[in-house]
């Protein structure tokens, strides 16, 4: 059985979760803490201590750049999922990219001003020492304090693909590629404190959202 290493509310980690749900495999969740890695620098043999990591048996499956995509291609592979076409090869690479810099930008800032409502208490200390390490010292109250200009940035950062959607019922065509499960991750970190909705003016984003939320590949074929 494949085993997902993750922290639930990581994007990137949604972004796998989704794709395991999709292909309707059965997968086993291990939640680490945050700010210990130690299990996948394991696992890895001291090659990697980012989250996700993949356990297939005595494969290990972990990312080699920030957008090298092997966890999702490894799946998509294994599973036949389709979602890297090669009409869309180039396509794809720099929608993921956008969405994981200018999206993710601001839906991780957004998310994490309510880091104590589900961070657990023992590793909050780490947490905030890692993002200050980070970001900056105070980064975590300035975000609480610019929370509607990040609000309104992701608005716009949304807006190329309300567009898109108008087009398609997924970002590129009539069935979801890996950008769609990309973004998705990248709301579903934006969502995963309780305190956000999709906005109405993205009627065609909470379409698609919802649809991403209950497809499965096998209503597909």
């Amino acid at each position: 059985m494949i085993e997902l290493i993750q922290f639930p509310w990581s994007p990137f980690c949604i972004v796998q979760r989704r794709i395991l749900e999709y292909a309707g495999v059965r997968f086993k969740i291990t939640n680490i803490p945050n700010q210990d890695r130690s299990l996948v620098w394991k696992l890895t043999r001291q090659r990697y201590y980012g989250v996700p990591i993949l356990r297939d048996g005595k494969a290990v499956i972990f990312e080699i750049s920030d957008d090298s995509q092997v966890i999702a291609k490894y799946l998509d592979e294994e599973f036949d999922l389709e979602l890297f076409p090669r009409k869309w090869c180039d396509v794809q690479s720099i929608l993921w990219r956008y969405i994981e810099s200018e999206v993710e930008g601001a839906t991780f800032r957004l998310n994490d001003i309510y880091w104590r409502e589900f961070v657990p208490a023992r590793d909050q200390l780490d947490f905030l020492r890692f993002k200050e390490r980070k970001f900056g010292r105070g980064c975590l109250e300035q975000w609480r304090r610019e929370q509607k200009l990040w609000v309104r940035r992701l608005g716009e950062r949304l807006m190329p693909f309300e567009m898109m959607l108008t087009h398609e019922p997924f970002l590129l065509d009539d069935r979801p590629r890996f950008a769609d499960f990309d973004l998705f991750g990248m709301l579903g970190n934006f969502l995963y404190s309780g305190h956000y909705e999709l906005s109405p003016r993205h009627k065609q984003i909470r379409d698609w959202h919802r649809r991403m939320r209950g497809i499965q590949f096998k209503d597909l074929r």
